[in-house]
């Protein structure tokens, strides 16, 4: 299937389906076309408001399901449908002041960020799915490229998902399934208000737009673009200099 038309996307899933980021991506996949999706999030209110603006403004068939990451009991994932495109944009910064003392809110920002999406991440991969074609985007970060006093619980949690996705990647390799990481700096969010300056935070429709220019690449992508060239140097800080993010 290599024409435009096959490679299209129709049907979207969406874990963390209420982030700003997934919210505008959503919108843009609409705007192109793309009339099914499946939105998981903890918050069910939000997800259903996310849900009334692509049924009202785009005529789409959306459908909703609660998922909360931080269940004591691991979630046990069941995919009875095949979408072209899944999008896993969950996470949560957490508290890093309060999880340096606290290992109760250390393990909610692993399980957030990392072990809680491994059950998703599997059942999306699976060897079914993989011969036909379609993709999967997931949102790392870069803090995942160095660690920083200031935040070490997050981007230790974003690095172990990273290194899991580029693992799903590569299985992915030759396959007609496309993988596409995301390590993402600043986005404007609830997440990041305080907690970022401003002017380093990018807008998520323009993230959208960006990714939605070519949505079948595949690979490990900085976005915004300009992340990748500050993060290089932010490796190679001496550690004088780094103890101090």
């Amino acid at each position: 299937m290599t024409s435009r038309e096959s490679q299209s996307i129709h049907s979207v899933w969406v874990l963390g389906s209420t982030s700003t980021v997934a919210i505008a991506i959503c919108r843009g996949l609409a705007e192109r076309g793309c009339s099914r999706f499946h939105l998981l999030a903890r918050n069910p209110a939000r997800n259903q408001a996310v849900a009334s603006e692509l049924r009202d403004r785009f005529g789409a068939l959306v459908s909703c399901e609660p998922v909360d990451l931080l269940a004591p009991t691991p979630a046990q994932p069941l995919l009875n449908e095949m979408f072209d495109l899944y999008l896993v944009a969950a996470g949560s910064i957490g508290d890093a002041e309060r999880a340096r003392i606290d290992p109760t809110e250390a393990q909610a920002i692993t399980q957030a960020n990392f072990t809680g999406l491994i059950p998703w991440l599997t059942a999306i991969v699976s060897s079914e799915r993989i011969e036909q074609p379609g993709g999967l985007w997931v949102f790392s970060s870069v803090a995942a490229d160095r660690g920083r006093p200031s935040n070490y619980h997050y981007g230790a949690a974003k690095a172990g998902l990273l290194r899991f996705c580029e693992g799903l990647m590569l299985r992915c390799h030759g396959t007609p399934f496309a993988v596409r990481i995301l390590k993402a700096g600043f986005i404007a969010s609830p997440m990041t208000e305080g907690k970022a300056p401003a002017l380093l935070c990018a807008d998520p429709e323009q993230i959208a737009r960006d990714l939605l220019r070519n949505p079948h690449r595949r690979g490990i992508e900085t976005i915004p673009w300009w992340w990748s060239p500050l993060m290089a140097l932010v490796r190679r800080l001496p550690v004088s200099l780094a103890a101090r993010l």
